[in-house]
């Protein structure tokens, strides 16, 4: 999983949010406080508790201080700071709930947040350094996680950091975030990184001097290892490749800060890291099973020296080798991939046989902790969460679709987790049956007759992934049928996702991906606004009581982003559509400020969407002045073309983030003035994305990300720069960048594609598919869209008598448009009716009746 989406995990187990309400009676604060006295302000937002008093007027930006705690001295500390502050007179803010505090301290979350409590401002640099004496008195000895980003004050659980105290946006790197002013009064962003800087212009207050100075001298110890890089971070700690000194031997170091990366249970990552130390002391001697060699800690962090054992991990080595994300593999490649797979999996089986033999259960059997080397000899590694059979330990961390129920001991773990392997090595979804269980029959009858294996094989998957307690009835939805009603499909998609509405909550309107708690959850990529887009535009229906909901969240919350996908443009295209001219128009006119201050030249957030929204009202109201402002956005971003950074070493190309988004309003514009000097730029642009594209071995044309993989989507992939291609095509098929669309549509035809959704799964290839439609029919394309349409019931998850359909990572159901069933739903409607379900692609096209292809 992306680490980012763990945080958005703890809340919910159906969908991303927030943990903002208490988990149990007592898990709340505020209960434990008492009432702010008279003319204190208190406001929750957030996972934050604000407190205020009376007439307190602080500057933008300071010297602010962060106070840590553990999940047991959390709320005596909390008392002792909340007595201080209010007798003091002292601005603070507390986090609200104790889960919230687990859940910032996990050893996924965000380790540049983690740790933090309660923040104090204090009012100016002599505040600052009475406050800081008096707490560091009362809070003696109370321990707490490192804050990384911050300057530790003394050795207590008091840190400070230079930062924003009122809320500032300014642009950076395409994106709004959080900014203060530097020394000459502009705005830049509040660098919030894992380790602690003073910005340029700032001097370091002579309070905090001493122990700046205690900080660089570090532990006096001799560190016994050089530190060659770092393999991976955590928020309990960082896994480093090594030398050791004394004899020049290479290994890796993994490292556990002490109160930090807690699982449920509130263990931390150095209790977990001496347990992995003691367990592969135990282990020692089988293959494949890196040997340990010291257990030391320096400074106050524990590190393990163990072996370097070859090898990528597992989920690597599939995405190498996985024969259906190709452009049609034949029967001998299936079977190659079904000798090599099942080779690895028994030899996998043996490996955890013999660390049974041993009386340990290793508890975390998932395909990141098993390594394949180049002749697929296996390793296991990672055994922070192993325990001794029959006693006390079981782990309360776990890889979603590997981890075991409750209900299961011992070796058992360990015997599901291999189940979920046998299952996830031939259809990697496993995910998804900690949602819906009854999926289980249907996921593994189709790997059975995909890959050729026998029923055997099936039945031990099915045996022992079936739950045991009220185990629930297949699901099946309208989509396994084999010849679906589309028309019934999609009210079921919009059943799922009405029901799955919260006009209680001020901060969101549909559950959707966790973007929505940074842009705001009106937006029209994963907000309300493109959800009731959606609806409406595939014939689902208006909501009117959802729409005032979403004229009710912007008188609410300012907008701080003028893009289309995440900002107020497309928030206005959305309400100009319902008829609501005159808030539209609002919205329009309140972003030209942030419109000017941008540089970001997508469709996603930036200037693209706001000149094709510009446009798009200007054909709607027949007012020019929209064009005009329109064609002033095209020539800003005609002038950037020439001096585009060059590709990089992660992809942006696509539709959403690359130039592809510039290109599609350089074509629109020849529409709409039919100056050809338009289309020569959408050729430019259409260029710039194409640079990033190289060819696979089964030779499409993706967009290279890093090293090791490339991108077919929407969003930022081949798909997001094919669809404009074709736009192109329609005016100018000569075109130079016209000549990549055979190699861009072919990376659009995976059998298997890990998400179901718009910008970043299966449904924007299919749609990137039948946008090739203007050239007539295309019996080939048509088949591989009717293969994309039969499996989306691969995704297809039940919520609320409807079909749902999980979001990025899989880890939660999503509703949005970008990621979710509203972006599924308008893949549908554009696929199977022509549907101009997308904005800014044009009118109806010709509707199809889809093959079936299994």
């Amino acid at each position: 999983m992306d680490l980012r989406y763990e945080e958005f995990c703890f809340a919910d187990p159906l969908f991303f949010d927030l943990q903002r309400k208490p988990e149990h009676a007592g898990d709340e604060f505020a209960t434990r406080l008492p009432t702010p006295p008279e003319g204190w302000v208190a406001l929750d937002k957030g996972v934050w508790r604000h407190l205020q008093p009376p007439a307190a007027a602080l500057p933008g930006q300071g010297w602010k201080i962060h106070v840590s705690a553990t999940m047991d001295s959390a709320e005596r500390v909390l008392a002792a700071v909340w007595t201080y502050c209010v007798e003091h007179g002292v601005p603070f803010k507390h986090l609200r709930t104790k889960g919230i505090l687990l859940s910032r301290n996990a050893k996924y979350a965000a380790r540049d947040a983690s740790g933090k409590l309660v923040t104090i401002y204090p009012s100016d640099n002599k505040a600052l350094e009475r406050i800081l004496a008096d707490l560091s008195a009362v809070l003696r000895g109370e321990p707490g996680p490192y804050i990384l980003s911050d300057l530790r004050y003394g050795d207590g659980p008091l840190y400070v950091r230079y930062g924003g105290f009122a809320e500032q946006w300014v642009e950076s790197d395409g994106a709004r975030v959080l900014a203060i002013r530097d020394g000459e009064g502009n705005l830049v962003p509040d660098r919030r990184g894992p380790k602690f800087e003073v910005p340029d212009w700032e001097v370091l207050p002579e309070c905090l001097l001493p122990h700046l100075e205690a900080r660089k001298n570090g532990d006096p110890g001799q560190f016994p290892y050089r530190v060659d890089s770092a393999v991976h971070f955590s928020n309990g700690g960082g896994v480093y490749l090594a030398t050791r000194l004394a004899d020049g031997k290479e290994l890796v170091l993994k490292e556990a800060r002490p109160h930090a990366g807690l699982d449920r249970d509130h263990v931390d990552a150095v209790a977990r890291l001496r347990r992995e130390y003691e367990t592969l002391r135990r282990l020692d001697g089988i293959p494949g099973i890196p040997a340990v060699y010291d257990l030391f800690t320096v400074w106050e962090h524990t590190f393990v020296a163990m072996e370097r054992v070859s090898g990528i991990q597992l989920g690597s080595w599939l995405a190498q080798n996985y024969p259906l994300v190709r452009r049609e593999p034949d029967a001998d490649a299936v079977a190659r991939y079904t000798r090599r797979a099942l080779a690895l999996v028994g030899e996998i089986e043996r490996m955890v046989k013999a660390i049974h033999d041993r009386g340990i259960v290793f508890g975390d059997l998932h395909q990141l902790n098993i390594l394949v080397d180049e002749d697929d000899r296996v390793s296991l590694i990672d055994f922070e969460l192993a325990f001794e059979a029959g006693g006390p330990g079981r782990p309360a961390l776990g890889a979603p679709g590997f981890r075991a129920p409750a209900d299961r001991d011992d070796f058992e773990i360990d015997d599901y987790a291999l189940a979920a392997l046998r299952l996830w090595i031939f259809l990697p979804l496993t995910t998804l049956l900690e949602f819906a269980p009854g999926k289980l029959p249907g996921l593994v009858e189709s790997v059975r007759r995909r890959f050729g294996l026998g029923h055997d094989y099936a039945d031990s998957v099915l045996d022992v992934l079936t739950p045991r307690r009220g185990a629930p009835p297949v699901f099946s939805s309208e989509l396994d049928k084999p010849e679906p009603d589309w028309a019934q499909v999609r009210k079921s998609i919009a059943t799922a996702i009405l029901a799955s509405a919260t006009p209680e909550r001020d901060d969101r309107l549909f559950p959707g991906d966790p973007e929505q708690f940074t842009v705001g959850g009106a937006c029209f990529g994963v907000g309300a606004a493109g959800v009731l887009y959606a609806l409406d535009v595939t014939g689902e229906g208006r909501f009117p009581e959802h729409e005032r909901w979403l004229l009710a969240h912007l008188r609410r919350e300012p907008l701080h982003r003028p893009g289309f996908y995440d900002g107020a443009h497309g928030i206005a295209y959305v309400l100009e559509s319902f008829g609501y001219h005159e808030e539209a128009g609002e919205l329009i006119k309140g972003s030209t400020r942030l419109v000017d201050q941008t540089n970001d030249h997508s469709l996603d957030t930036g200037l693209s969407g706001v000149g094709l929204n510009l446009l798009h009202f200007a054909t709607t109201r027949h007012d020019h002045t929209f064009a005009e402002g329109a064609m002033k956005i095209a020539t800003r971003l005609a002038g950037t073309l020439p001096n585009a950074a060059p590709p990089g070493d992660y992809g942006r190309a696509g539709l959403l983030s690359g130039w592809s988004g510039p290109a599609l309003l350089f074509i629109r514009l020849f529409e709409h003035t039919k100056d050809e000097d338009w289309l020569d730029l959408a050729d430019r642009a259409l260029a710039r994305d194409l640079e990033e594209c190289v060819e696979t071995d089964d030779g499409s044309l993706q967009v290279r990300d890093g090293d090791a993989r490339t991108l077919p989507y929407v969003r930022v992939g081949s798909a997001g720069v094919a669809m404009v291609a074709e736009q192109l095509a329609a005016h100018r098929p000569d075109a130079e960048s016209v000549a990549g669309l055979p190699g861009l549509r072919s990376a659009c035809v995976g059998e298997f594609v890990a998400h179901p959704g718009l910008t970043l799964g299966r449904a924007g290839l299919m749609v990137a598919l039948a946008m090739g439609r203007h050239r007539g029919r295309d019996e080939e394309a048509e088949r591989l869209i009717a293969l994309h349409l039969s499996r989306l019931a691969w995704h297809a998850m039940p919520y609320g008598g409807g079909t749902a359909f999980p979001g990025n990572q899989l880890a939660r159901l999503s509703m949005d448009y970008a990621t979710g069933g509203a972006g599924v739903l308008a893949a549908l409607a554009m696929t199977l009716d022509g549907t101009a379900a997308l904005p800014f692609f044009g009118g109806p096209q010709t509707p199809v009746t889809p093959d079936r292809w299994m």
